[in-house]
């Protein structure tokens, strides 16, 4: 489950964590009187769950109620990267003088959480690591313990964070472990995490991500995921309806597979092509040639993608008739809308590949040389 911003803030704020003063709004007029409560500069946020929303005009600072009411009117309604904005956070804008980042996820390669303090705040940080992964500092936690204050002012300190801010930062980031630990957050972090002149912080952004097996211990998560239910991606709702496991990615390669291991080996080959992942698909067993139509339907109404892969390894799933689904989904366009490259292999795989109609598809023998395929037509289509 993931919180919408005003959400996590609202948990944030809860456990002491400094947050600017701020309101949801879902019209015009409600941006302006809470504009007005609040008191100009403010700025206007998209509440969709997805990253860089001030590039994509998500985001605007105003000064005044005409600015508030023309950057209101441009971002409700407004298509942000295929979500529907159908609200927005109108927040105190924050004077600053420096930005840092601060975070906790779960390090699977050591089997333990991990704190992360950078000086490189308000960028992404996935970025940052890969970049300059020295400008991040990290703490593993043994979590029968939890976060020791010392394991925070280390980590702050190894950062390079500025010392009249360190201990208010430490605190910051022990916080954030203590609500990663008790409500069974997969990541949590706030970027950024702005300084002020006056050597305070405040969360400026929040990013909450639960484990939904834990909602059942959460009643008052639990309650924040049915109101967050009115700003579903359209995407998710449809994987809901037909059934699918459904995961949207910000990539633009279109991944769709039967089974999950299989869809997870597709992902990892489309990044180590040098492609990024659009979404995880995936179709099951035994489908159907109307569910996998269905599946290139999804795939197809997600903007971000330029190029999708099939990859259908038949056991339960037969190639011929997954090769009808196809088939029949590419035929209903006058002019295909994205690039298809196709993998079968199993059961009826050969008669699949009679069947397909190789003039709406590209058809490669192995996974490798369809990953590879469909990354190129991505970087073509850019």
């Amino acid at each position: 489950m993931k919180l919408h911003e005003y959400q996590a803030k609202g948990v944030f704020a809860e456990a002491g964590i400094p947050t600017p003063e701020s309101e949801l709004a879902e019209t015009v007029d409600e941006v302006v009187d809470a504009a007005e409560r609040i008191g100009y500069p403010v700025a206007i946020k998209a509440q969709v769950q997805v990253g860089g929303r001030g590039k994509a005009g998500g985001i605007e600072l105003v000064d005044d109620e005409a600015e508030a009411r023309e950057a209101a009117d441009a971002i409700l309604g407004m298509d942000l990267k295929g979500l529907h904005v159908g609200s927005v956070l109108v927040e105190a804008a924050v004077d600053f003088t420096d930005e840092l980042y601060v975070g906790v996820t779960m390090d699977r390669t050591e089997g333990r959480p991990v704190a992360m303090v950078s000086t490189k705040g308000g960028v992404n940080i996935e970025e940052v690591a890969e970049e300059d992964p020295d400008a991040i500092a990290r703490v593993h936690v043994d979590p029968s313990f939890g976060m020791h204050p010392y394991q925070a002012r280390n980590a702050v300190f190894e950062a390079g964070v500025d010392r009249d801010v360190a201990t208010s930062v430490a605190r910051v980031l022990t916080t954030l472990y203590d609500l990663w630990d008790d409500k069974d957050a997969t990541d949590i972090e706030v970027n950024p995490l702005m300084v002020t002149a006056d050597d305070e912080v405040v969360a400026a952004d929040a990013v909450m991500n639960v484990d939904d097996d834990a909602l059942f211990r959460h009643s008052d998560l639990q309650e924040m995921e049915e109101e967050g239910d009115t700003d579903q991606d359209d995407l998710e709702a449809k994987a809901d309806e037909y059934g699918f496991d459904y995961v949207r990615l910000e990539g633009n390669v279109g991944i769709i597979g039967n089974g999950a291991g299989l869809v997870m080996t597709t992902l990892d080959l489309v990044d180590y092509f040098g492609g990024a992942p659009a979404n995880f698909l995936d179709i099951g067993g035994g489908a159907k040639a109307e569910r996998v139509t269905n599946a290139l339907d999804m795939v197809f109404s997600d903007p971000n993608v330029d190029s999708v892969v099939f990859n259908i390894f038949g056991g339960i799933t037969r190639g011929d008739e997954v090769a009808k689904g196809i088939n029949e989904a590419l035929e209903n366009f006058d002019e295909i809308p994205k690039r298809v490259v196709v993998r079968l292999a199993g059961t009826n795989a050969e008669e699949g590949m009679e069947i397909l109609n190789t003039d709406l598809v590209t058809v490669e023998e192995t996974l490798e040389d369809a990953v590879q395929r469909a990354v190129e037509y991505a970087e073509e289509d850019q």
